[in-house]
C-alpha cells in the first residue's frame, strides 16, 4: 500500500471518529439539557463527558486539519515570493509545526499522560482515568508529524525530480 492509501485510510478514520464523537455529544448535551429543563433532575455525568468529548474532538480535528493543509494561516508574503522561495518557507513551515507536534503535543503530551496515570487521577463524575482523557494528546502530535514528513517529503518531491 503507497503513502498515498495510507493518508487516505487515516483521513477517513480519522474524519469517521469525529463524526462518530460530534454525533454522540449532541445526543449527551440534548439529554443534558433535557434531563435540567424538562425532568427536573440534572444529570450528573453529561457536563463532564461533553468536556472530555470537546478535548478529544479539538485534538482529532486539529491533527485531521493539519492533515487537509486547512488550518489557519497568513499567506499574503508567500504569495509575493518566487516559487522556489515559497517552498522552501512551506518547508520552515512544516519542519516548525513538526517540532511543535514532537516537543508539545507527543513528549509534553506522554509526560501529562504519565504523570495522571502514575497518580492515578480519574475524573469526578465519570470515574474514568484522566490519562485516558488526555491520551488524545500525543496521538494527535504523532498524527499531525506523520502528515507533516508526507507534506515535506511531496515538497521536496516536486522541487527537486530525480
Amino acid at each position: 500500500m503507497s503513502l498515498f492509501h495510507f493518508r487516505q485510510k487515516i483521513d477517513q478514520v480519522i474524519s469517521w471518529m469525529l463524526i462518530v464523537l460530534m454525533g454522540l455529544m449532541v445526543v449527551n448535551v440534548s439529554w443534558q439539557v433535557a434531563s435540567r429543563y424538562l425532568l427536573n433532575n440534572p444529570s450528573s455525568f453529561t457536563d463532564e463527558l461533553a468536556r472530555y468529548m470537546l478535548i478529544w474532538i479539538g485534538m482529532l480535528g486539529a491533527a485531521y486539519v493539519a492533515g487537509k493543509n486547512e488550518h489557519l494561516a497568513i499567506d499574503y508574503f508567500q504569495g509575493k515570493l518566487s516559487n522556489e522561495n515559497r517552498v522552501s518557507i512551506q518547508i520552515v513551515i512544516r519542519l516548525l509545526i513538526l517540532a511543535f507536534a514532537l516537543l508539545i503535543m507527543v513528549i509534553g503530551g506522554a509526560n501529562l499522560v504519565y504523570i495522571t496515570f502514575i497518580l492515578d487521577q480519574t475524573s469526578a463524575a465519570l470515574r474514568i482515568p484522566l490519562a485516558y482523557v488526555y491520551g488524545i494528546i500525543p496521538l494527535s502530535g504523532l498524527l499531525v508529524i506523520f502528515y507533516q514528513i508526507l507534506d515535506i517529503r511531496k515538497l521536496t518531491q516536486n522541487t527537486n525530480p530525480l
